[in-house]
């Protein structure tokens, strides 16, 4: 068998070695069933507990409030972008959108398609500077009709993090947290909806992670087909039609693994000192290693974008990575350049030994 490689892909990405393994111990012979969960019925008990003790893993981790629903979707993110508008701008509504990056300004435009321009309006961007940096608070004015404002919580190709929310005045926050959830622990009561393609810190892809509030849902339309309606999806609890029954299995697996790592405040601990660590080394040899985002306050703990001074050097990295076994080094295909993702389950060790392949990869290079 050969050895498992150090894997830095944004999504899919890697995932806990023990929720794997635990997947791998259970793969033929779930529970005694004499089945894999991928084969048992949505609607038996065995996959029932899984699927509950998969929103209470949720709900425990984050702490999440009585007034807020777990929906486990299907669909990707990309769904979310026009399922959002659909329920929620509808009789003349608006929605202001704050565009920070390839997914934000995708959202856009759903929003866009479904309700209009003068309905789903951007009222912050840095598009004009390539997404380098985030909006300041006081290029965003949030219009006071607004049924929610919408932001990606951490830009996945460009590199840049909001470590600090969107100041609203009371109007309900909506985010994509897919390339961010579960970083860290946080306050989830100024949100109308959450909600996170799992593919990148949460599990397999095939799975959304949806959180949210009561009086936000009870605004949401009941005039769509039902798969597209959150309050159906509400109502059966995430089993309105047959659930992507491993990726939740997975989920499961996975948060157990952030539960037994003494949870999110742990979790932050890590990913805090591994960015310092990588950043560290990017910042001792700017001349080299050179960093996308331009404003440091506004990097990204979870994907990590510089560029080298040429294109061959870019290649040479993720080439020579590659041979030292790490993978997923190079930048999305857009942005060019080198992007590191270190999400939850790439430990600091992973880290460590990505500085020192930097470290001589320069003394070689440089």
């Amino acid at each position: 068998m050969s050895r498992r490689v150090i894997n830095f892909y944004a999504g899919p990405a890697a995932l806990p070695l023990a929720a794997l393994e635990r997947a791998r111990d259970e793969l033929l012979d779930f529970e005694g069933t004499g089945m894999s969960v991928m084969e048992i019925s949505h609607r038996a008990k065995e996959y029932d507990a899984v699927h509950h003790e998969a929103i209470a893993l949720v709900r425990e981790l984050l702490a999440v409030p009585e007034n807020f629903k777990v929906l486990l979707l299907q669909g990707g993110g990309n769904l979310q972008f026009a399922m959002l508008p659909m329920n929620l701008l509808f009789d003349g509504r608006k929605a202001d959108y704050i565009v920070t990056g390839t997914w934000a300004k995708r959202a856009l435009k759903e929003a866009v398609t479904w309700a209009g321009a003068d309905h789903a309006r951007s009222i912050a961007t840095t598009e004009g500077e390539k997404f380098t940096r985030l909006p300041r608070p006081d290029e965003i004015r949030v219009n006071p009709d607004a049924a929610y404002v919408h932001f990606t919580s951490n830009n996945t190709v460009e590199g840049t993090q909001f470590h600090e929310w969107p100041d609203t005045g009371g109007v309900p926050l909506a985010c994509d947290m897919s390339s961010d959830m579960m970083w860290r622990p946080f306050d989830v009561k100024p949100f109308g909806i959450i909600y996170a393609g799992a593919q990148k810190n949460l599990g397999p892809s095939g799975l959304v992670l949806v959180l949210i509030r009561d009086d936000f849902l009870a605004r949401c339309s009941e005039r769509l087909p039902a798969i597209l309606q959150y309050k159906v999806h509400a109502d059966k609890d995430s089993l309105y039609n047959t659930p992507p029954c491993f990726s939740i299995y997975i989920l499961r697996n996975v948060l157990a693994t952030f539960k037994a790592r003494g949870g999110l405040a742990a979790i932050e601990r890590e990913n805090r000192a591994k960015a310092d660590l990588l950043y560290g080394c990017l910042d001792r040899h700017a001349d080299f290693y050179r960093p996308l985002v331009t404003v440091r306050e506004h990097r990204s703990v979870m994907n990590v974008t510089f560029r080298l001074p040429t294109e061959d050097l870019d290649a040479r990295l993720v080439a020579e990575a590659k041979k030292n076994g790490m993978v997923g080094v190079k930048g999305y295909r857009t942005m060019g350049g080198i992007r590191v993702s270190i999400y939850n389950a790439n430990g600091l060790d992973a880290v460590r030994t990505l500085v020192d392949f930097l470290e001589e990869f320069l003394r070689t290079n440089g």
